[in-house]
């Protein structure tokens, strides 16, 4: 699992570059500001991309004495700052956007522009829902963010795309401007989107209802011979789900059969979660809650 993370990660610092290189050429050709704050954004995606690429090999690390949960965090760390320097890199394309609206200059050879700026949004398509996809199976945050990121560029791709195509024949030089700024906005919306979801992880947000109930579903099943189970909390780091919660037994029950109860537990919670850290603190039924916690029998 681990190494495929680290593949896909390698692969999305080449194709960065190879899309920074297509872009800047669109720009070469044309003269296009818009097609120059598209290339910009994509400076970024590189950058991001070795970030990307760091998150996953500290993530990989296995735990140690400092950090005994291991170092899955590192994903949603890294998600973070790319998206901070996502809203940052839009508010530079907006100062750019601005300065051109008050100074437009003609655009040259927009069709050439437009033909490389489509073929670098191509890649940048095929690669960013191949990052998603990854992200997902992998449970990586890292991969999912740097690939919603690449796919909101694919937006303002085609935006610049129909956008600069209608300059010459609109005669409307400051539209270069406008095309900057819709770019900086969707941009910038994309780095908040990325800063939320990621900072979501790092404070070990409850999943979702449907996720809880799913769980609680699976320890109503498999806990035979259990009374209750209560104070069920669920948090997430990378593909590593740590679930805990209080179990209630019969007060005559042996510590060997109690043993066995949590063991079939824990085996049906990582059948539905995949890789788990679970505690359970098994109590005597003098200790059932019998409000708001989970009957098992």
């Amino acid at each position: 699992m681990t190494s495929t993370r680290i593949k896909v990660a390698r692969a999305s610092i080449v194709l960065s570059v190879v899309v920074l290189a297509i872009k800047y050429a669109a720009y070469m050709v044309s003269g296009s500001e818009a097609l120059l704050s598209d290339a910009i954004e994509t400076i970024l995606n590189v950058v991001a991309a070795v970030g990307t690429l760091w998150a996953m090999s500290v993530a990989a690390m296995p735990a140690d004495d400092n950090h005994p949960y291991g170092h899955g965090k590192a994903e949603y760390l890294s998600a973070v700052i790319e998206g901070v320097l996502v809203v940052l890199t839009a508010i530079g394309i907006l100062v750019i956007a601005i300065h051109d609206w008050r100074h437009p200059e003609p655009v040259n050879a927009p069709f050439a522009g437009v033909a490389l700026n489509a073929l670098a949004g191509l890649v940048n398509l095929a690669w960013g829902r191949t990052l998603i996809t990854v992200g997902r199976k992998q449970s990586s945050q890292a991969l999912q963010a740097a690939g919603e990121h690449v796919v909101s560029d694919v937006w303002a791709t085609i935006a610049l795309v129909i956008g600069v195509s209608l300059i010459p024949l609109l005669k409307w030089d400051r539209l270069d401007a406008v095309l900057s700024a819709l770019v900086a906005l969707n941009v910038m919306r994309a780095g908040f989107s990325m800063m939320k979801h990621s900072l979501s992880g790092l404070m070990d947000e409850a999943p979702s209802p449907e996720q809880m109930d799913a769980v609680k579903a699976v320890i109503s099943k498999s806990a035979t011979g259990a009374l209750e189970a209560h104070d069920l909390r669920i948090r997430k780091v990378g593909a590593l789900s740590f679930v805990e919660f209080h179990l209630v037994v019969p007060s005559m029950l042996t510590v060997h059969d109690a043993h066995e109860i949590c063991d079939q537990i824990e085996a049906a919670i990582r059948s539905e979660l995949g890789r788990a850290s679970i505690h359970i603190h098994v109590e005597p039924e003098d200790k059932a809650k019998h409000s708001g916690a989970l009957v098992l029998n």
